[in-house]
């Protein structure tokens, strides 16, 4: 007889665990991570930009100027050099913010997470885009919440729709907890918000008294367009919380990331990351606030910028040569990402299985951008941590995949 090798430790698991949800993106790191792989998957910077010597240096100086300090505890709202720095970041954005309005988290991940179990009750209604981050979901799932998703378009989310929601919800004396939203070159859709739905987006929380989390970590890194403002900066009712990260315009491996947002939720966003970690890494900071003192981070952020221009141009190059003509696509104006949607028919999730059996390629499929598990015939397309050629060939397997499958469902329709 097979022995069925049962959970003995099912007993003691919070119920809150039944509704914990795998980051799709963390379930392929160890596939994309295989040298054999052509990864259209991960989100990852193009660190190999990065000066080698610079690193080097500020390093050292840490090292040698400041060693005791950096292996020690620090604030846990950080230091406030630190913050310092995260104001010049988003002063470059038009958003100005004074240092006691921030808290250094550990990367923007965990500014996700405190947001979420600060506000969060079991139950409570969370609106983001549809599709939305996939990392954030697992957040949402793990706290309870109920997630109700209004549609993007090429101008982000459309705010009649969200309108509608809220004011139904509000009938049903249901205040949604907060609107979360990624305006600039979203992940994973790759669109923008519109000026003016920027300015619907502020003065419909205005109205209603909402909060807004804006997650930002793409904002600087714009290829073509005038910047738009940031929801921070429109908004002079207190109603935003903006999140923002270091792993873009300079490196995820630092994992430093914050929070910006009104005194009150500030403080109990303190008491949230007390409980998690006490304190951001004070060696990163000290690393990053070297770095900021010895080099010119604008300079960096403006030469990954080109380096990320030539691959988006690639893959849409790519794209438009192989993709078959039933497929349609994003163009982004900044960012990572693009988002490819393919006929109703066809199963990215099977796609994915089948690229990386047959032609050792990857990517993200759509349906972990919905938190019902919709958008099957989506996927995520990154370009930001593949060269050129590699994203071109990458594009060219993938589409026979694509082709056969579609071919296939031709053939069996016909029959």
């Amino acid at each position: 007889m097979t022995k069925i090798d049962l959970d003995k430790y099912e007993v003691f698991y919070a119920k809150r665990t039944g509704n914990m949800r795998s980051s799709v993106m963390r379930d392929l790191m160890a596939v994309i991570a295989r040298p054999d792989v052509i990864s259209l998957a991960g989100g990852l910077p193009s660190t190999e930009s990065f000066p080698a010597k610079t690193l080097a240096k500020v390093t050292h100086e840490v090292a040698m100027k400041s060693s005791a300090a950096a292996l020690q505890y620090g604030p846990t709202e950080g230091f406030d050099q630190t913050r310092r720095n995260i104001a010049e970041v988003m002063a470059a954005e038009g958003a100005h913010v004074d240092i006691e309005n921030l808290i250094v988290t550990t990367g923007g991940q965990q500014a996700i997470d405190l947001v979420t179990r600060v506000l969060i009750d079991p139950g409570d209604l969370i609106i983001a885009e549809a599709p939305t981050y996939p990392g954030a979901i697992p957040s949402f799932s793990s706290f309870q919440a109920e997630v109700t998703q209004v549609p993007l378009d090429d101008d982000g989310i459309r705010i009649d729709l969200l309108r509608q929601v809220i004011e139904a919800e509000l009938k049903r004396g249901r205040k949604p907890k907060f609107i979360y939203v990624i305006p600039n070159f979203h992940n994973p859709a790759g669109v923008s918000l519109s000026l003016a739905r920027r300015h619907e987006l502020v003065e419909l929380a205005r109205e209603h008294q909402l909060i807004i989390v804006e997650d930002n970590p793409y904002g600087l890194l714009r290829f073509e367009g005038e910047p738009q403002p940031t929801l921070y900066s429109l908004d002079s009712d207190n109603n935003v919380i903006y999140v923002g990260t270091f792993s873009k315009i300079l490196s995820p491996g630092i994992r430093l990331g914050w929070i910006a947002a009104p005194a009150p939720l500030l403080a109990k966003f303190n008491l949230g990351k007390q409980a998690a970690d006490l304190c951001p890494s004070t060696l990163a900071q000290m690393i990053v606030n070297e770095y900021f003192r010895e080099a010119h981070w604008r300079d960096y952020v403006e030469t990954v910028i080109e380096v990320y221009r030539r691959r988006r141009d690639a893959m849409q190059a790519a794209l438009e040569e192989h993709f078959p003509p039933e497929a349609t696509w994003t163009r982004p104006r900044g960012g990572f990402y693009i988002w490819a949607t393919l006929p109703e028919y066809l199963d990215a999730t099977d796609l994915l299985a089948l690229a990386l059996e047959q032609e050792k390629v990857a990517f993200v499929p759509g349906a972990g951008g919905w938190e019902d598990g919709s958008g099957a015939n989506h996927m995520r397309l990154a370009f930001c941590g593949v060269p050129e050629a590699m994203i071109a060939e990458g594009i060219k397997r993938l589409a026979k995949v694509i082709r056969e499958q579609m071919d296939l469902y031709q053939a069996l329709r016909g029959s």
